[in-house]
């Protein structure tokens, strides 16, 4: 596909002119919907940007970290890889492909000093929580206010996360620090993820 080689080409240029030995994939979620009436292309296209992107961008800076044994690989995906989410049938399912993807990955690379994890956001403030309000919201009659109140409600601290609360964490896990650290998720959701 035409994207995909300009992402590699792009991704080429970068390796080229300064190793990468910290990798970060995070893509936007698809449109929201149940699974049993999603179309085949919004599979097709989530995963050509979830999980084909993120094997493209992989394969063009691994050689580096494996020249410098060292390499951190953080995926942020979702809570929905442990308690899919209603009314995100396409976006549950790519996710937890990726989740699979990164523990596979874990195993294979950590005899190399890189190790892959994923950062599992709960409700937090950016443009995705916009759109899912809004869609709730449209689908429902409820305000916005109204769905967010009953989205809160689910969550222990009472409110949505700050990006840098989620940015903090993949910042740690980027880190020396977080060297032994390899293959997990970690759910940044306020306490809203019930399941362990």
């Amino acid at each position: 596909m035409n994207e995909h080689a300009g992402l590699r080409a792009g991704v080429d240029a970068a390796v080229a002119a300064r190793p990468v030995h910290i990798l970060v994939n995070n893509t936007g979620g698809p449109p929201g919907g149940p699974v049993h009436t999603a179309a085949l292309d919004d599979f097709r296209i989530a995963f050509n940007q979830h999980i084909m992107a993120a094997q493209i961008v992989l394969q063009a800076v691994l050689p580096g970290m494996r020249e410098a044994g060292y390499g951190r690989i953080v995926n942020v995906i979702s809570t929905s890889v442990k308690e899919p989410i209603r009314n995100l049938g396409v976006s549950n399912t790519i996710r937890g492909a990726m989740a699979s993807w990164a523990k596979t990955l874990a195993t294979e690379l950590g005899p190399f000093g890189i190790t892959v994890n994923n950062v599992l956001p709960g409700y937090t403030k950016t443009a995705r929580l916009d759109q899912i309000l809004a869609d709730r919201a449209k689908a429902t009659g409820k305000t916005e206010d109204e769905i967010a109140k009953t989205m809160l409600a689910t969550v222990p601290l009472g409110r949505f996360a700050e990006s840098a609360e989620i940015a903090n964490v993949i910042a740690f896990l980027a880190t020396p620090a977080a060297g032994y650290v390899n293959g997990i998720n970690v759910p940044v959701d306020g306490g809203r993820t019930q399941s362990l």
